[in-house]
């Protein structure tokens, strides 16, 4: 019985190896390569596949994006400048079959062709255009390894250069020329700051100066204005003046002449000054007034002259003379003026603004 027993484990056992054998479960992320006696049969799908049992081999492949990571080598650039140099490459199976019976291991040989392919392309470039071009490097690197791996069946998502790290010396020169270049904005920034505070201040000495000057003309001429109305009354009135007088001497005889004479004397006399010039001749003035007290030989008799006489003598005096003009007139001539002096001031308050600005 007990020999019995064994031997129904044994074959229970021996039964249950062999159906688990001849069974296989693949997950939703994932297709396997099903190989018989060294041939292959089929790649199995998702969820449960009866394969033959004992005599089969069955890979998962994994069909999930995986991350790979190249490891940091150090490349030489086009200019000399050693520089290490890493990058995440992510990849995804898309034919298994030939991911599996293609290459030996598809992951090994990614990362490999990408460090190879890695050093050829940072070899062809100068270490600027490297620290300032990652994505053109991360294009052309995906599309090279793309391209070569596409035979395996792997599909190349995405590369990106982790970290482009400079020799410590070089990095010690890109420090030295950052901060040159840095000094040189600086100073060229406090040359333009001076330019523009030297441009501003002449532009402002400019115009003060154009203002000033109009300011000045403009007083001038309303200096000038001025004289010229005060001179013209001035004269205005000493020709009334004149006219006056003419008509008034007009009607004196000689007598009231001698007697003007001899105030005219007086007044001279009661001046402080020590030497008196007179206009006329003594002997002239002293016969007329002799003449006037009676002392002379005659005394001569002059006729007092009518206003037609006058006009005979003179002419008319308004012909002559003009008319003397109003205060209105005076008034309405100083607003011309000033009508004037107001838009030359415009002018050049638009010529002023209409000056490029800096």
């Amino acid at each position: 019985m007990d020999v019995v027993i064994i031997v129904v484990l044994i074959v229970m056992f021996a039964a249950i190896i062999t159906v688990t054998s001849g069974v296989k479960i693949v997950q939703p992320y994932e297709q396997a390569i099903y190989t018989r006696l060294g041939k292959f049969v089929r790649v199995l799908n998702q969820g449960l596949n009866i394969v033959c049992p004992l005599i089969n081999r069955v890979v998962k492949m994994d069909l999930r994006t995986e991350v790979l990571d190249v490891p940091k080598q150090e490349v030489i650039t086009k200019d000399n400048s050693p520089v290490n140099v890493d990058a995440v490459i992510y990849i995804k199976v898309t034919d298994p079959k030939n991911a599996f019976f293609e290459v030996t291991d598809y992951r090994l040989a990614t990362v490999n062709l990408a460090q190879t392919t890695l050093r050829s392309i940072i070899g062809e470039m100068e270490l600027d255009e490297i620290l300032s071009s990652r994505e053109k490097i991360n294009v052309s690197l995906r599309d090279i390894l793309d391209e070569s791996t596409d035979k395996w069946g792997v599909k190349i998502e995405a590369v990106e250069i982790r970290e482009v790290d400079p020799a410590r010396k070089v990095k010690d020169s890109m420090e030295e020329q950052t901060s040159a270049e840095r000094r040189r904005r600086a100073a060229i920034l406090e040359a333009d700051g001076l330019k523009r505070a030297a441009i501003l201040e002449a532009e402002g000495k400019k115009k003060s100066r154009i203002l000033e000057a109009e300011g000045l003309r403009q007083s001038m001429i309303l200096e000038a204005e001025g004289k010229r109305l005060a001179t013209i009354l001035e004269g205005q009135g000493e020709a009334q003046k004149l006219r006056i007088m003419s008509v008034g001497a007009a009607a004196m005889d000689s007598k009231a002449l001698s007697v003007l004479s001899m105030q005219t004397l007086q007044e001279v006399g009661k001046g402080e000054s020590s030497k008196i010039f007179f206009p006329m001749e003594v002997t002239r003035l002293v016969e007329g007034i002799s003449d006037y007290i009676g002392t002379a030989r005659s005394v001569p008799d002059r006729e007092v002259s009518d206003t037609a006489g006058i006009k005979e003598a003179v002419g008319d005096p308004d012909s002559v003379l003009g008319s003397i003009p109003s205060q209105e007139e005076i008034k309405a001539e100083t607003e011309k003026m000033n009508r004037i002096v107001k838009e030359e001031m415009e002018d050049v308050d638009e010529i002023i603004s209409k000056e490029p600005k800096i």
